[in-house]
């Protein structure tokens, strides 16, 4: 289906934002892979990427708190794979802590990585989208883009700034070929998690599976985590023709967070 469209998956070299690269290979999108991490298996990945989906993979390590870094990624992106059809702003950041605590530094941050970057992102390859009359931009909110829990100012107000921009952005392009979306993850089983898992296992004497639950409390009802290759999949969905009248919504993927 994606067969000619160029992908930018921000914070794509690990977790949700890999699980949503793959997917979007697998249907055709050459894709712009960023985010950090060691320089050869970077490579190694972008390698298999292209190898396994025939594709064309680029790649761009853009610091997504400094905006000459994202107009970097952006010519990146345009010089190599010739143009950019989706982004998927992907790259985030936590810092818990009770308001009264929070470090400026760390708000900052949070900001800049959740909510500016998508902005500025969006700014970016808007022109060129609407010039084809066909984008998608896929910005990757949170349940915390819907509701709040406590010690984490920073991150829900950053999340509920990715739904408000993503509104904004569907209804300024509602009568044209792009559209904008959000997708709105509950607990999300990656590489990072999973380590807390192993942690809060070790520490407290449980089996890798009770371990899960109590970690995933009372806030996700199915007991369950969602994967990276179903947040992949959902984002394939938002790229498809099924799905060209969908504007300005966040899909939740929380095995029932806001069903409660």
């Amino acid at each position: 289906m994606l067969n000619g469209k160029t992908a930018v998956v921000t914070g794509s070299t690990s977790g949700i934002g890999l699980g949503i690269a793959r997917a979007l290979a697998a249907d055709g999108a050459d894709i712009l892979l960023n985010g950090f991490g060691d320089t050869s298996e970077i490579d190694r990945l972008r390698r298999q990427l292209s190898s396994e989906y025939g594709i064309k993979v680029a790649y761009c390590g853009a610091d997504m708190t400094k905006p000459a870094d994202i107009e970097r990624m952006i010519q990146t992106a345009n010089r190599e794979l010739g143009k950019i059809d989706i982004a998927v702003n992907n790259a985030g950041i936590q810092h818990v802590s009770p308001v009264q605590d929070f470090p400026v530094d760390r708000w900052d941050a949070v900001i800049a990585i959740n909510l500016t970057a998508p902005f500025l992102i969006t700014r970016a390859v808007l022109g060129q989208m609407l010039e084809r009359d066909w984008g998608r931009i896929i910005n990757i909110a949170s349940v915390h883009g819907q509701v709040a829990s406590v010690d984490k100012s920073a991150y829900v107000a950053s999340k509920h700034g990715v739904m408000g921009l993503t509104r904004a952005v569907a209804l300024e392009t509602a009568t044209t070929g792009v559209t904008c979306n959000a997708i709105c993850p509950g607990w999300v089983l990656t590489p990072l998690v999973q380590k807390q898992i192993d942690a809060l296992a070790m520490r407290d004497g449980l089996s890798n599976e009770d371990a899960s639950v109590k970690l995933l409390g009372d806030k996700q009802p199915s007991q369950t985590f969602t994967s990276p290759e179903q947040l992949g999949a959902l984002a394939v969905y938002l790229c498809s023709d099924a799905a060209c009248n969908m504007r300005g919504v966040g899909l939740p993927l929380d095995g029932g967070w806001l069903a409660q």
